[in-house]
């Protein structure tokens, strides 16, 4: 039996942007010019892409190009690889041989960060160099003789910004903000456009899903309002694995799908490279069902509505986010209904269609329904949870931020992963990073209260904050110095 309503609100397709009213309209997919990645063209028309990073050592040149195919006969579309340094970026070439050897023709993608001599090699061997504007130094001097190194190469650029990597002079000027996030980006890309170079790429990222999507959505405006149509990369970073880690990447990358945004995704879980690639096809798939002429809508076998009920009527008072009925009376909840026998299929779903409600504080609880007869109660309300943890909207549990790992990383980290939240997950309310390096450790994770990072073959530094306290250490004690740094607080 249904909850006293005062009023109902059906949600057909996508979801209203807060202070306007659903527009199938809203809905179509943002055009953007077309850059060339080798062979496989992004942007314009062209399908949202699909990718994946390997985590083996760049030096390994065997067990990169194996895992370069794991991908691609995943369904990955583009694959990217790190270079920290010029060694590793020379090496791309014997890996990118390896990989032509063996009849694949997939592009090719370098990571770098902090070193722009790495960027050059990389320019001169894969088709697409990821550079984050916050290591890369001068706009004009350092980066100009890249952009025509690029030119000559016919090689595509990615500014990748990362929430926490800002270059000081834009944290001076604008905080670790989405404004500043912005600016950083749009500062490279003037250049760019001044050196009459739009093989360009862009991507705002962090993980935090309502920092991602409203900084995303600010950077949409803003080459709106320069005239620009860049395509962009989309992701959450440090999503985690498991059912955390897909809820909270379709929370941020569904969201901005089904408003028209993005032309190639990447799922970012602690899980092997190759297992991103399934979610992510299933996750595009999903929020862009329907295209007809770029016009987006939701899946009709299931429904999504509003329904405004009086606090001392809501049936399940678990899922309400907030309850104060001298400021509010009616609590908006938001009530979705699936028949989704795939328990994976389910959380994406799920996460794509009732995140943007609770990023745009257009709902104040969740009440999730799935008629599959294989689907436990107790797994739907996990779901509902981890959609209002991955929000930002309820904290029920411990949340980790943990990296999908990449060539960077010297330990094991699904096992360290597996190890931390063995002896943290009764901490409720705490933000715990588990990075695989120094590249992903301080800044990108943010806002976490503590950092479990690694530091080196067998090594591990512990962070409160930014700050780091433990240099070092074995990783054989790293959980239990951990735990003794988080009971010091307590």
């Amino acid at each position: 039996m249904r909850s006293p309503i005062a009023r109902s609100n059906p949600i057909a397709g996508g979801h209203p942007i807060a202070g306007q009213t659903h527009n199938d309209n809203m809905n179509q997919r943002r055009k953007s010019i077309v850059v060339q990645i080798g062979n496989t063209l992004l942007g314009g028309d062209h399908p949202i892409r699909i990718q994946s990073m390997t985590n083996t050592s760049t030096m390994d040149t065997e067990a990169s190009v194996q895992q370069c195919v794991r991908i691609i006969q995943a369904g990955g579309e583009y694959v990217r690889l790190t270079a920290q340094g010029v060694r590793e970026a020379e090496n791309l070439k014997n890996i990118k041989q390896g990989l032509r050897d063996l009849g694949y023709q997939t592009p090719l993608i370098a990571d770098i960060h902090f070193n722009p001599k790495a960027a050059e090699a990389a320019a001169q061997t894969v088709e697409k160099v990821r550079i984050n504007p916050g290591n890369f130094g001068d706009p004009i001097n350092d980066f100009i003789p890249f952009l025509n190194l690029c030119k000559a190469n016919n090689t595509a650029i990615r500014i990748g910004v990362n929430h926490g990597s800002l270059s000081e002079r834009m944290m001076t000027q604008y905080g670790d903000t989405p404004r500043g996030m912005v600016e950083s980006c749009l500062e490279f890309l003037r250049v760019c456009v001044t050196e009459n170079f739009t093989n360009v790429v862009l991507s705002i990222k962090a993980s935090n899903t309502y920092v991602m999507v409203q900084t995303v959505r600010l950077l949409v405006t803003e080459m709106d309002k320069e005239g620009m149509a860049f395509p962009l990369h989309l992701g959450v970073t440090e999503a985690g694995d498991g059912e955390d880690g897909r809820i909270k990447s379709a929370v941020g990358i569904g969201t901005l799908l089904k408003e028209g945004i993005g032309d190639t995704i990447r799922v970012s879980l602690s899980e092997d490279p190759e297992a991103e690639i399934p979610v992510a096809r299933l996750l595009v798939d999903y929020a862009t069902w329907g295209v007809q002429g770029a016009r987006y809508r939701v899946h009709g076998d299931h429904s999504v509505e509003i329904q405004e009920v009086p606090y001392d009527a809501v049936p399940d008072t678990s899922f309400i986010v907030v309850a104060n009925p001298a400021l509010q009376p009616l609590a908006r909840v938001l009530c979705a209904t699936y028949h989704e026998p795939d328990l994976d299929a389910f959380r994406i779903k799920a996460a794509t269609d009732c995140g943007a409600f609770f990023l745009d504080n257009l709902a104040d609880g969740i009440k999730l329904t799935n008629t599959a007869p294989n689907i436990t109660p107790q797994e739907v309300e996990s779901v509902a949870f981890g959609i209002l943890q991955a929000t930002g909207r309820r904290i029920t549990k411990t949340e980790y931020i943990s990296c999908p790992s990449c060539g960077r990383t010297l330990f094991d980290l699904q096992t360290a992963i597996k190890k931390v939240k063995a002896a943290t997950s009764h901490l409720i309310g705490l933000k715990i990073a588990i990075m695989g390096c120094i590249v992903n450790g301080p800044g990108e994770m943010a806002d976490a209260d503590y950092g479990y990072v690694g530091a080196g073959a067998g090594k591990v530094s512990l962070y409160k904050g930014k700050e780091c306290v433990l240099k070092n250490i074995p990783e054989s004690e790293a959980v239990d110095e951990l735990l003794k740094l988080i009971e010091k607080k307590s």
